[in-house]
């Protein structure tokens, strides 16, 4: 049973990625998202490059993982100096909430992830039904990214704010690293977030916290993928 629900997820996402590569045009600029849905998409772009139907595209992608990614697949890539302005960008989603707000940072790439889809004129994100929530911190901990240096003062902020934080882990008991070189505190909220904005303001106000994987304010196309 538990590989059959696995095919399904992952019928789903490639369902959505392919549907959402259907608004990339010729000559695009792409932004390349990150995680197993947006692999899907990056894996099909190239597809259709490949094939001829998408020429003159380029894409930004929104991690090392996603840019290693893109050249596998033969994506032409580029980077946010040279275009400024991205057409559209497609990319994952830990949690959608009924209001459009979303949370993400599974993947490790919230910052950059964030950096893009504000440079971006249609940002689509692809899930499967999963990750649709009542409500953000329903399922998935929400990650705060963080430099490193003084990272322990934040948890007890953390808590005030009623979550469970936890540095995230990269293997063999080391702190995992984003690709900016910051720690990832991971706050799991058991009764989840009651006010994303104000946990997010509050948060970002504190010296040595960049970015939260909340995302507010920015509206998101979402393809919801099926079987």
């Amino acid at each position: 049973m538990a590989g059959a629900v696995t095919d399904s997820r992952a019928a789903a996402k490639r369902d959505a990625a392919v549907r959402a590569v259907e608004a990339v045009r010729s000559g695009a600029v792409v932004g390349l998202g990150t995680g197993s849905t947006a692999a899907f998409a990056i894996e099909e772009l190239g597809r259709r490059v490949a094939a001829g139907t998408l020429r003159d595209i380029v894409g930004i992608p929104t991690s090392n993982a996603s840019h290693h990614l893109a050249l596998e697949y033969g994506v032409p890539l580029t980077t946010l100096e040279r275009h400024p302005r991205v057409d559209v960008t497609i990319d994952g989603a830990d949690e959608i909430d009924p209001a459009g707000r979303v949370l993400k940072g599974g993947g490790g790439a919230l910052l950059r992830e964030k950096i893009v889809a504000t440079r971006t004129a249609r940002w689509i994100l692809v899930v499967d039904p999963g990750k649709l929530v009542p409500h953000l911190g329903a399922r998935y901990p929400l990650p705060v990214e963080v430099v490193t240096f003084g990272w322990q003062a934040h948890l007890d902020a953390l808590r005030a704010l009623g979550a469970e934080p936890m540095l995230r882990l990269g293997g063999a008991e080391h702190p995992f690293v984003t690709d900016e070189g910051h720690y990832l505190i991971d706050a799991r909220f058991p009764n989840g977030i009651a006010d994303p904005d104000a946990v997010h303001r509050e948060l970002r106000a504190r010296p040595g916290v960049v970015d939260t994987g909340l995302f507010l304010g920015l509206a998101a196309e979402i393809i919801v993928g099926t079987e």
